[in-house]
């Protein structure tokens, strides 16, 4: 049961990261713009799939703020090498296929091998 809520929750997080994007996107132009949509959306994401995971799937109390705050800041660090996966597959897309929808088809892949191995 905890791999099926673990899968929902993978989806929403994909989800909400490539729609942020797509949103900001639609608002950005420049040099900078795919990296500043992918933070965001990688932002986005972490927050939502930090919030799930800790009371669906791992079941954590609060205790305190502070120890909350190390348990995200600890949540946040593991997810260092999966970022690194489906960035690395996103700008791929992007650079190769040379359009800015792209970023979104590579991150696809990018994300569900990145929870994967998460």
């Amino acid at each position: 049961m905890i791999a099926i809520k673990y899968s929902i929750y993978f989806v929403i997080a994909i989800l909400i990261n490539l729609l942020f994007q797509y949103l900001l996107d639609l608002f950005l132009k420049g040099v900078f713009q795919v990296y500043i949509s992918i933070a965001a959306g990688i932002k986005a994401g972490l927050f939502i799939k930090y919030f799930r995971d800790k009371k669906y799937i791992f079941s954590f109390q609060i205790i305190t703020f502070k120890t909350d705050f190390l348990m995200f800041v600890l949540f946040s660090v593991m997810g260092i090498a999966t970022t690194i996966i489906f960035w690395g597959t996103e700008l791929v897309f992007f650079f190769y296929l040379s359009f800015c929808s792209a970023k979104h088809i590579g991150g696809l892949p990018g994300f569900s091998v990145a929870y994967y191995i998460k």
